[in-house]
């Protein structure tokens, strides 16, 4: 493994934790829902920490601030889908509440560095 320096970054560390929960969550899904809910859930955490990490990897200050929003963009996805999944009681609010904290300080951080990045 590369050792790049936004590993070292809060925020992609976070995000890593990020993806791990949302695995767990996930397994706790109905069956049916791995190639659907499941999937996409899945997909979007990972965006979360790819995205970062190119941000990082860019040169120009517009290229990171786009890699960064994007990976913002696919935390909101993630809030949307765990919504959907609470109103279909595949999940109840006290399985969420890891979850909720990642994410809240993921858009947080995300928006402070797309702020800063001018």
């Amino acid at each position: 493994m590369l050792n790049l320096g936004h590993k070292k970054l809060h925020v992609y560390q976070l995000a890593l934790n990020l993806v791990t929960e949302v695995y767990k969550l996930t397994n706790r899904f109905p069956t049916e829902e791995r190639f659907g809910l499941v999937s996409q859930l899945r997909r979007a955490a990972i965006s979360v920490c790819s995205n970062i990490a190119e941000g990082a990897a860019r040169k120009t200050a517009a290229e990171r601030r786009r890699f960064y929003e994007i990976s913002r963009s696919s935390g909101v996805e993630i809030d949307t889908q765990f919504e959907i999944a609470l109103l279909l009681n595949y999940i109840n609010c006290d399985h969420i509440n890891d979850l909720r904290n990642y994410l809240e300080s993921l858009f947080r951080m995300l928006s402070k560095m797309i702020e800063n990045t001018k």
